[in-house]
């Protein structure tokens, strides 16, 4: 009995609490009523929403070091402290680290040279201008910026679509760099370009931004896909602008930051009617003129056949559109089947959500009839073939932009707190409003005809000269960049949880100098460069190891490993085989033979396209490519404000054993070669030129060489046993060869060859003259391979030994380092 009684005790408890929680759950759904969670003391705000302030230049002793502001800043920190500032780096590390830093590639031997030997006043300045003007700045930087918008060229989720326009969104932003729009100009682009600049096309484009979200396109509650893009929109623009973790308020009011749950929700109010597109036409003026007389030409020859067809594909498309109707939830399918005059804003966003959700419809409707009728099929398939022959007078398909719009509508959506984030369970209405702790009252929102204005308000603000946290924010990011963590270590987030500032005197200074200066990004990075603080030797420093072991005050320069980008960019552009066309669709270089998604990835045909800058390789949400995903690339599904530096294994094999980055060192091995003449020790001087900007020393060169004849030994007995010889790619590029292939070209084309044209038939040549043994010892032949001089008659066997030699030293820490 008392078992019994005990149990009963415990059941009855039970239904007391849960009794008391479902009390509870009513009436928070039933109430509007906000209880904001106890905080500490309310009269002072926190630091990242008080005013920009600028500070009063320091004095400070050792002032000989200060070239700018920057630097008494920074030193009135170290000499607090007893610290002194490490000297300048040498001239050919200074041009290594700023040409890295800024296009993301190595310099040349010749510009190190120029760089070392110019001893006017004025040359670091002039490096960093011509640096800054570069259009591979904008490559570069564009792509930092692209990490933040969590970029990509296809949908992410299952189906992981393509998006055949975002690559135009790319090219917005490496050009908005390279021209150094200014900033707040930049912002109110990418947040509401289509309002406020409808009729210009790069201002539709600019609105990629929003567009880049991830997203399921099949996906079947389209007012639960609605509220995601809802939050994704207000998370990334409260993340990239304000480093502001707004989203941890989607559920419940902010655990840490003053901004409650409802806040949240006004603040979402600000995108509730966005929408997107992907049929903008590109042209404007004479091109769009030009396009839509042929279009229509070609659609009047053609109206009879495209008839035909669209009789045929019509039962299966409206099968396909019922069908997929009734896959939809209730609430979907109500949006949807309303009558267009019944629609109200909610329902304009879920219908035309639904018309892109069936774009492929016609291409779908054509695969039915393939499997259901075959004679119907067949009559399409004529009827396909008939069409084909009016190819002439159709216009080259332009492609599109992809862009957000409102739909036309001045009328937005109405958006309501949703109890614990959950979309179908809405509290009360809310309108569009900023959170108190970062502004006391919201923009003022001005519809326009075709658009609510919320996003141009939103967008104004956050531009502002007055909003301390925007500039703040970009100016860390880009001190972050250079210096491989930011005046505040979490870039992404200023709020309580966030670090402060190591010195909040410099981040002031920055951020009210980018304001005053017109928010010109390229001002800004340029004083940093010029800076004494910037211009430090990386020297390690025993006696600070305990004093400052993290380098937080910049006792010296930070050595920092290569990104992905940069790895591969240099290897390329050493190699002699970096294409640098700017711009364009997005292009895919050859993956390895195991890659796990080899349907959705066809190489590009051209070698140009292949070896592009890394900025235009197409990035596919779900498979990213290989070897820049080793080196710790940047997650296109989120918000990625500091890419990680890791270490591990995949790394270091991924260079040893890759054929691509063999083929690479095979050339690079060929243009040392070819440069360097017959000297082997002018050749090791050539070598590290390329690859570090210096020659190696007396002792670097005894062991390379030390190498090269150990190698050759292990070489030669490898060639005995029967295994084939590697050999540099293009040594034979010059003289009585050079002359010939490109005669050939010019025979065949009407051209001279490109480098890839090049380097692939000079690669055939040393494979034939590999087969021949007669040609490494005598003379025979008249042909293009017997005129390689020398260079033909090279030792196999050692020819092999450099090959691996020039690999081993682009797989080393200082190439790998920007130091």
């Amino acid at each position: 009995m008392k078992r019994k009684a005990a149990y009963l005790a415990v059941v009855w408890s039970l239904s007391g609490v849960m009794a008391l929680e479902s009390v509870a759950v009513v009436a928070a759904e039933t109430s509007a009523v906000e209880v904001a969670p106890r905080r500490g003391s309310q009269s002072q705000p926190h630091w990242a929403y008080q005013p920009v302030a600028r500070p009063a230049t320091p004095a400070v002793k050792d002032a000989k070091w200060v070239r700018s502001p920057i630097d008494a800043l920074v030193l009135a920190q170290l000499e607090a402290k007893d610290i002194k500032p490490s000297p300048d780096a040498d001239r050919a590390t200074l041009i290594r680290r700023v040409t890295l830093d800024t296009w993301g590639i190595i310099p040349t031997p010749e510009e190190v040279k120029a760089f070392v030997n110019d001893k006017s006043p004025n040359a670091y300045e002039k490096l960093v201008d011509r640096l800054l003007a570069s259009s591979r700045y904008g490559e570069r930087w564009g792509r930092r910026w692209l990490d933040l918008t969590r970029h990509a060229d296809s949908d992410g989720y299952n189906t992981d679509g393509t998006r055949p326009n975002m690559w135009r969104y790319r090219d917005y932003v490496i050009k908005a760099f390279n021209d150094d729009k200014p900033y707040n100009t930049f912002i109110k682009e990418q947040l509401a370009g289509d309002e406020l600049w409808p009729d210009r096309k790069d201002a539709l484009v600019a609105t990629g931004f929003l567009r880049n979200f991830p997203d399921e396109i099949n996906a079947r509650d389209l007012n639960l896909k609605k509220q995601e893009i809802g939050n994704d929109l207000a998370d990334t623009v409260s993340s990239v602008f304000l480093a502001t973790t707004a989203n941890c308020a989607q559920c419940h009011n902010h655990k840490f930051d003053k901004f409650t749950q409802k806040e949240y929700y006004q603040l979402q109010a600000y995108f509730a009617n966005t929408s997107f597109r992907d049929d903008v036409t590109p042209l404007t003026g004479k091109d769009l003129s030009d396009f839509s007389t042929r279009q229509a030409k070609w659609e009047e020859a053609t109206k009879d056949i495209r008839a035909k067809q669209d009789a045929l594909l019509k039962p299966y498309i409206e099968k396909a559109e019922a069908d997929r109707v009734l896959g939809f939830v209730p609430e979907t399918r109500e949006s949807i089947t309303k009558p267009e005059k019944d629609r109200n804003a909610y329902d304009r966003w879920i219908y035309h959500r639904n018309l892109w959700t069936m774009s492929g419809r016609t291409r779908n409707a054509a695969n039915q009839m393939k499997e259901k009728d075959k004679a119907q099929y067949a009559e399409f398939e004529k009827l396909s073939a008939e069409l084909k022959k009016f190819d002439s007078l159709k216009p080259k398909d332009p492609g599109y932009i992809s862009t957000a719009t409102e739909l036309g509508s001045s009328e937005s959506p109405p958006t309501h707190v949703l109890f614990k984030g959950i979309y179908d369970r809405k509290l009360e209405e809310v309108q569009p409003g900023l959170p108190s702790a970062l502004s006391a009252e919201s923009p003022k929102i001005v519809p326009t005809a075709t658009s609510s204005g919320r996003r141009t308000a939103i967008a104004g603000w956050i531009a502002s000269d007055s909003n301390p946290l925007t500039s703040r924010v970009l100016v860390n990011r880009v001190w972050n960049q250079y210096f491989g963590r930011g005046l505040v270590d979490t870039v992404n987030d200023f709020g309580k949880m966030g670090q402060k500032p190591v010195n909040p005197a410099l981040l002031d200074y920055l951020a009210d100098s980018f304001v005053k200066n017109g928010w010109s990004v390229k001002k800004l990075q340029k004083e940093i460069l010029l800076s004494s603080v910037y211009r430090q030797s990386s020297d390690h420093r025993e006696e600070l190891v305990s004093i400052d072991p993290e380098n937080k005050l910049l006792a010296y320069f930070p050595r920092q490993r290569l990104d992905a980008e940069q790895i591969r960019d240099s290897l390329l552009y050493a190699a002699g085989l970096l294409e640098e066309k700017v711009g364009g669709p997005s292009v895919y270089p050859p993956v390895p033979a195991n890659f796990d998604n080899r349907n959705a990835w066809k190489v590009s045909d051209s070698q140009a396209d292949q070896h592009r800058r890394s900025a235009y390789i197409f990035v596919r949400r779900n498979t990213p490519y290989p070897l820049l995903d080793t080196f710790d690339w940047a997650n296109p599904q989120l918000v990625h404000g500091r890419r990680e530096v890791t270490t591990t294994a995949p790394q270091a094999l991924a260079l040893a054993n890759s054929d691509l980055v063999f083929e690479w060192s095979k050339a690079l091995a060929g243009r040392v070669i070819r440069e360097a003449g017959e000297s082997e020790s002018a050749r090791l001087d050539r070598l590290y030129q390329i690859a570090f900007g210096r020659t190696p020393d007396k002792s670097e060169k005894e062991s390379l060489l030390s190498f090269l004849d150990k190698q050759e030994k292990l070489v030669g007995t490898q060639l005995a046993s029967g295994k084939k010889a590697v050999a540099p790619i293009g040594a034979k590029d010059a003289g009585a060869v050079k002359e010939k292939v490109e005669g050939l070209f010019k025979t065949l084309y009407g051209r001279t060859p490109d480098k890839f044209e090049r380097a692939t038939l000079l690669s055939y040549l040393d494979t034939q003259q590999a087969r021949t043994a007669k040609a490494a010892s005598d003379d025979e032949g008249a042909g293009a391979g017997a005129s390689a001089g020398s260079a033909a008659k090279a030792n196999p066997a050692r020819s092999a030994a450099f090959v691996e030699l020039v690999h081993a030293v682009v797989n080393s820490n200082e190439f790998l380092y920007r130091l």
